[in-house]
Formats: C-alpha cells, sequence, structure tokens
C-alpha cells in the first residue's frame, strides 16, 4: 500500500507543480527550463497514472512495482498466486496497463495524424510554393495573409506567405526566419507530442489541456530567444508586432507558425532582457526531476 500512497503522492505533487508553473512569469524568462519542467511532469503524471492501480492491485506483494509485476509474472506462470490477491486486485493491474496502452495508442495516433497532414502539405508545397531570394531557404506561398511557419520533420521546411514577405522589412522577415528554423532544430514538434497525447488520452482534465497551452507558448518563446540572439529584440518584435496588426493568419495542421501564440505578451518579454534568479530556476529543475524519478524508480525497483 505504500507504493500505492507514493504514486497518489506523485499525482498530487504533479498537479500543484503544474498550478505553480501555470501561474508563474519567472518561466517566460527562461522557457528553456521551463519546457524541461513541464516534459518532466507530464512523464511522472503518465507513469503515476498507470502505477497507482498497479501498486494497489500488487499490495499484498509488499513490493516495489516492478518487483511486484515480475512476482505476479513468475506466480500466474506456476499457477498460484499469494494470499490476499483476487481478481480485483488482478483488474486493478489490468486499468493500469489499460491506461498504459491508452497512452501509448493516443501518442501513437497523434504521431501519425501529424505525419500524414505534413506528408499532405508537402505533397501540396510542392505544387504551389516557389523559391525567392527575398526568403533564403524558404517557400514562399502566393497568400495575402501573412503567414509564416516551419514545417517540421527530417527534412524541415520553413514556409512564408507572399503576404508576409510585402508585410515585413529585410530585418524583420531575417529575424522570423531565424525563429521558425529554430523550431526545426530543437524539435519543438517533438516537445509537444506528449502533451498533444495526454489531452486526448486526458481530456476531461482542464488543467492538462492549460498545460498544453502553457508549453505551446514557452515553445514559441524559445524560437523568440534563439532569433534574438542573432538578429537582437528590435527586428523580432517588430515583426510580432505586424503579424498581431495583420489579424488572419495561417498556419496548417502539423506545423509551427510564428503567429499562432500571444503575440503582445511575446513582444513585452523581448523588451525585457532580465533573467529569472538561478536558484530559482535550479530549484524548479530539482523538483521536477524528483517528480519524475520517484515513478520511474519504483517501476525499474
Amino acid at each position: 500500500m505504500a507504493y500505492a500512497v507514493h504514486f497518489a503522492a506523485t499525482m498530487l505533487a504533479c498537479y500543484l507543480t503544474a498550478q505553480v508553473l501555470a501561474s508563474s512569469t519567472w518561466t517566460w524568462r527562461s522557457p528553456r527550463v521551463a519546457i524541461i519542467c513541464w516534459q518532466a511532469v507530464g512523464l511522472a503524471l503518465g507513469l503515476s497514472a498507470m502505477g497507482l492501480p498497479i501498486a494497489l492491485g500488487l499490495a499484498a506483494y509488499n513490493l516495489p512495482t516492478g518487483s511486484a509485476l515480475l512476482a505476479l509474472a513468475t506466480d500466474l506462470a506456476h499457477g498460484a498466486l499469494p494470499v490476499g490477491v483476487t481478481a480485483f486486485h488482478l483488474a486493478g493491474v489490468g486499468v493500469g496497463f489499460g491506461i498504459g496502452a491508452v497512452l501509448v495508442t493516443t501518442t501513437v495516433r497523434s504521431i501519425h495524424g501529424t505525419v500524414r497532414a505534413q506528408r499532405r502539405h508537402r505533397d501540396l508545397l510542392t505544387l504551389v510554393a516557389r523559391d525567392d531570394p527575398a526568403a533564403p531557404g524558404a517557400l514562399v506561398l502566393d497568400h495575402p495573409s501573412a503567414a509564416a511557419y516551419c514545417l517540421p520533420g527530417v527534412k524541415p521546411q520553413v514556409v512564408v506567405s507572399a503576404g508576409t514577405l510585402s508585410l515585413l522589412d529585410r530585418a524583420e522577415l531575417a529575424a522570423v526566419l531565424s525563429h521558425e528554423r529554430a523550431h526545426a532544430h530543437e524539435r519543438h514538434d517533438l516537445v509537444l507530442l506528449p502533451f498533444t497525447a495526454l489531452c486526448r488520452a486526458l481530456p476531461w482534465f482542464r488543467w492538462v489541456r492549460d498545460a498544453h497551452e502553457r508549453v505551446a507558448l514557452l515553445v514559441e518563446m524559445r524560437a523568440d530567444d534563439k532569433a534574438r540572439e542573432l538578429h537582437a529584440e528590435a527586428p523580432l518584435a517588430g515583426a510580432l508586432r505586424r503579424f498581431a496588426a495583420a489579424g488572419h493568419r495561417v498556419t496548417p495542421a502539423g506545423a509551427l507558425g510564428i503567429g499562432d501564440r500571444d503575440l503582445d505578451v511575446r513582444v513585452q518579454r523581448l523588451l525585457v532582457s532580465d533573467r529569472p534568479p538561478r536558484v530559482l530556476s535550479t530549484t524548479a529543475l530539482a523538483v521536477a526531476t524528483t517528480l519524475a524519478a520517484l515513478p520511474i524508480t519504483l517501476f525499474l525497483s
């Protein structure tokens, strides 16, 4: 029973940590650290959701979850179970594996759906997009709306619209292209994938959806920071202001677009160069690492 309590406590700690992360503004000043913290919380939540019913079902073994599962498999192979393990307890183990199956299935479905959408869009780009010396290394779509996005993958592609070329000056466009290349280089699509899967697996939890939105914003801020390193704050801030003023923006499914989220907030943070205290970032990483380590340890023990 003690191991079940550990899993339950970890789930509660994940919820409380997520609330703190969601309400904190230091995460905007250090998006990379905040993304790692969110990933650790998501991992701990998924493993603990699996581990709690399994630990309850195997409480009679009084062993860590991994060892208890091995003991159960050995007993089942010999056709005998210890006193206290009933069909009800085995059902709990089944629920835990069922949760794991749902998480894996939703992740696979998310990957499959995203890859299909990206493949369709790449096929479309071969027909309608063009190279343009004004946007080196990117494809240009003849569309009047402002759009700039990265189509991630093994061979990522940066795409801008003709409306973006007319909207931005040369320095602003260069900053936007750097932003999109940062998405591709750091594989931000993979960063978001587990949170998309969690949203599909646990749609009734509002805070899971909020976590996805927060991480999506942090991903954009991280790409903003990478662009700022090359082009300073002013060109990128100016580009974001123009995207905000332009209104309607087009980003296809499976892509990451510069103008998708909270442009005003991102402009404001670009103009503030302070960093959060190192002790704050270190503490957050330590808490998140501990959360992820506990269920992993119980499964491996």
